[in-house]
C-alpha cells in the first residue's frame, strides 16, 4: 500500500501537528522510541476519539524519528481511500519498507517469495511468520541497525474488517511478547470496543503502553496558534488587512472548535476554497452558520457541530452539482473506482474533476486516468473518514444522506432510463438514449449502458430500501429479455447471489415472482438439474446464466428459440 506510507505523494501534504503544538506527545513518543522513557513496553497504543489529531501526531512522530534513524516503516490507514484499508497488504507493505533499509533482509525475502509466489496472499499470521519472523532470524539485527526501530501503524480502526484489526493486534503483541521481531510498534486508533478488548487481554496488556489523546479544551491555545498562522497565510495570498479576522472571531472559532482539530482544519480549508467570492465572504458564511447552530442546539457535542458544517458545505452547492456529487460519493462508498464511476455516470475525467472542486474543503482528486497500473492512478483523497461516515448515516446527515430518499429517487430515474433505452433501441449496434444523455468521446455507448444496468442492480439490492407499489409494478413490466440482448457481445455483469436475494426481498410480496425468482428451468429441452434464476415473466421472461448461485447477465441475442443459457457457464 504505497499510498499509505508516511511520505507518499498520495498523502501530500500529510496532516501533521502545527509547529509548536502537541510537543509533549511527540516528545513522549520519541523518548519511548529511544528507550529513554520509564515505559519499556515494546508496543505503544495511542487512542483517541474522532478528529482529535491522532494521525497528525503519528505523522509528526514519523518525521521526528526518521532523521535519527529510528523509523523503520509506516502505514496510515484510511477507509475513505480504497488503496489504504486492505488488511491483506499490511505485512507485505511493512516488509517492503524494511527491505529498502536492509539489503540482507531484502535478499532473503526476495528468495522466499520467488520460491512461493502465493506468500503475500496467505493468512496474516503466515505472512508475518514467513516474511518477517523467519527472515529476521537469519540476519544480525543489531549489526544491520534494525533493532529497536519503530513501526508506525496509524488508524487501525480504519483497516477493513473488525476481525482483521484484532488479528493484527494479536500477531504484533504476540511477537513483541515472544521477541520474534526486534521492533517497537506504535499503533493509533479510535477507542473502539473490539480494539480495546484486544489490547487489554491478559496476554497482551503486559507488552502494551497506552496513551490517551483526549478531546480536551486544554488544546485551545494550540488551536488558536494554528488559526493565527493559517489566517496569516490567507491574508498574504489575498492581500487582506492585518486586522482580519478580528480577535473576537478567532476566539469564537476556537470556542466552537471545542478541541476538535478536524473541525477547525475543515473551516480553514472552506474559507480558503477556490471558486468562491473570496475568504472574507467565506468567513461570513461560517459565522452565520455558527450563529444558526448555536440558536438551534445547546449541546456542546463537537460531532454535531462538525456534521452541521458538512451540511453547510453541501447545501451551498447548486442542486444539479449536488446531485452528481452525491452519486460520485455513493459509488465511492460502495468501493467503485473513479474510472468505473466515470463510465457509470457517463462523465469525462475533466468533468469529474470539475464536480469535485466544489467539495475541496473535505477531499481532493489525486492522480490521473492515463495508467491504471500506476500507484498514482486517479483516486479520491478524503481529509477525514468522518465525511463518509456522515454521508451514510441518516441520523447525522438528514437530507444530505446518500441512502434513503436520494437512493430511491436515483433508482427510479435509472429505471425510467432503462425503460426508454429498451423500448427505443433495436440492438446493441445502435443505442438510442434519452435526449439528456451526452457521453464523452472516450466512453462507448454500449459500455455505459452495461454500467448503468450494473448500478441499477446495486441500488435495487440495498438493504432497508424497499420498493413502493408503483415502482415494483414498473419493474415487473420491464423487458429483462431486452435488457440482456443489449449488453455488448463478450461483456457481462456478475450479480452475486446475495445481491439477487436482497433485490427479491426489497420487492412487495405480490411482485417478487414476477420480477426475480429461482426454480427449475422451464425450457423443456434443458437438461440442467440445478435451480436457475429467472427474470421477468411472460414475454419479458429471460433465463440468464446461473453459476454457483450467482447470475451472469450477458447478451442472449443468439440463443435459439426453445433453448436457454443454463449451460453457458461452462464457456465463461
Amino acid at each position: 500500500m504505497p499510498d499509505a506510507f508516511h511520505d507518499s505523494a498520495a498523502r501530500f501534504p500529510p496532516p501533521k501537528c502545527h509547529l509548536g503544538t502537541r510537543k509533549e506527545y511527540i516528545k513522549e513518543i520519541t523518548n519511548w522510541a529511544l528507550g529513554e522513557s520509564e515505559h519499556k513496553e515494546p508496543v505503544l497504543w495511542m487512542r483517541g476519539p474522532f478528529g482529535v489529531g491522532k494521525t497528525a501526531v503519528a505523522q509528526s512522530s514519523a518525521e521526528a524519528l526518521k532523521p535519527i534513524n529510528k523509523l523503520l516503516a509506516t502505514l496510515f490507514f484510511s477507509r475513505s481511500n480504497a488503496d489504504r484499508d486492505d488488511p491483506r497488504r499490511v505485512f507485505p507493505s511493512l516488509v517492503y519498507q524494511i527491505s529498502t533499509l536492509c539489503k540482507q533482509f531484502a535478499i532473503i525475502v526476495d528468495t522466499r517469495i520467488r520460491e512461493d509466489l502465493a506468500l503475500t496472499t496467505k493468512s496474516l499470521a503466515t505472512q508475518f511468520e514467513e516474511l518477517l519472523v523467519i527472515p529476521l532470524s537469519q540476519i544480525d539485527v543489531v549489526a544491520t541497525g534494525l533493532e529497536g526501530r519503530v513501526v508506525i501503524i496509524d488508524g487501525l480502526d480504519e483497516c477493513r474488517g473488525i476481525a482483521e484489526q484484532c488479528e493484527i493486534i494479536r500477531i504484533i503483541t504476540t511477537s513483541a511478547r515472544n521477541g520474534t521481531t526486534p521492533f517497537r510498534w506504535f499503533i493509533t486508533s479510535r477507542p473502539e470496543d473490539p480494539i480495546i478488548r484486544a489490547m487489554k487481554t491478559g496476554s497482551t496488556s503486559s507488552v502494551v503502553y497506552g496513551i490517551e489523546l483526549p478531546l480536551s479544551r486544554s488544546n485551545d491555545h494550540e488551536i488558536l496558534l494554528f488559526l493565527v498562522d493559517e489566517f496569516a497565510k490567507i491574508r498574504e495570498i489575498h492581500d487582506l488587512p492585518e486586522s482580519w479576522p478580528s480577535d473576537e472571531v478567532l476566539a469564537l472559532l476556537v470556542e466552537r472548535g471545542a478541541g476538535l482539530w478536524i473541525y477547525v482544519a475543515t473551516i480553514v480549508r472552506f474559507i480558503n476554497a477556490e471558486n468562491t467570492l473570496g475568504p472574507e465572504d467565506q468567513l461570513q458564511i461560517v459565522l452565520r452558520f455558527i450563529g444558526d447552530v448555536s440558536n438551534k442546539f445547546e449541546s456542546n457535542n463537537p460531532l454535531r457541530e462538525m456534521d452541521f458544517f458538512y451540511t453547510l458545505i453541501l447545501q451551498r452547492l447548486p442542486s444539479n452539482i449536488l446531485e452528481v456529487i452525491r452519486r460520485i460519493l455513493y459509488l465511492h462508498s460502495r468501493g467503485y473506482s473513479v474510472l468505473i464511476t466515470l463510465f457509470d455516470l457517463g462523465i469525462s475525467e475533466e468533468q469529474f474533476r470539475r464536480y469535485c472542486v466544489f467539495i475541496r474543503s473535505v477531499m481532493d482528486v489525486r492522480g490521473s486516468s492515463r495508467d491504471p497500473k500506476s500507484p498514482d492512478f486517479l483516486h479520491l483523497n478524503f481529509y477525514h473518514a468522518s465525511f463518509i461516515d456522515y454521508l451514510t448515516d441518516h441520523k447525522r446527515s438528514g437530507g444530505m444522506c446518500i441512502h434513503g430518499e436520494f437512493l430511491i429517487r436515483w433508482r427510479k430515474e435509472l429505471l425510467g432510463w432503462l425503460h426508454y433505452v429498451s423500448s427505443h433501441t433495436s440492438d446493441s449496434s445502435c443505442f438510442v438514449f434519452p435526449a439528456g444523455t451526452i457521453l464523452p468521446r472516450e466512453i462507448e455507448r454500449g459500455e455505459h449502458y452495461r454500467r448503468v444496468v450494473g448500478v441499477f442492480w446495486e441500488l435495487c439490492a440495498q438493504p432497508d430500501h424497499q420498493f413502493d407499489g408503483s415502482t415494483a409494478a414498473s419493474i415487473s413490466n420491464f423487458s429483462f429479455r431486452k435488457m440482456l440482448s443489449l449488453i455488448p457481445e463478450g461483456k457481462f455483469l456478475w450479480i452475486t447471489y446475495g445481491t439477487a436475494q436482497q433485490f427479491w426481498q426489497n420487492l412487495p410480496v405480490e411482485y417478487r415472482e414476477k420480477v426475480i425468482r429461482k426454480e427449475s428451468c422451464p425450457v423443456p429441452e434443458c437438461t440442467a438439474t440445478e435451480l436457475v434464476w429467472i427474470l421477468g415473466y411472460g414475454d419479458n421472461e429471460v433465463i440468464p446464466v446461473t453459476d454457483d448461485d450467482d447470475l451472469l447477465l450477458q447478451n442472449n441475442q443468439n440463443v435459439p428459440a426453445g433453448q436457454c443459457l443454463c449451460g453457458a457457464k461452462r464457456s465463461i
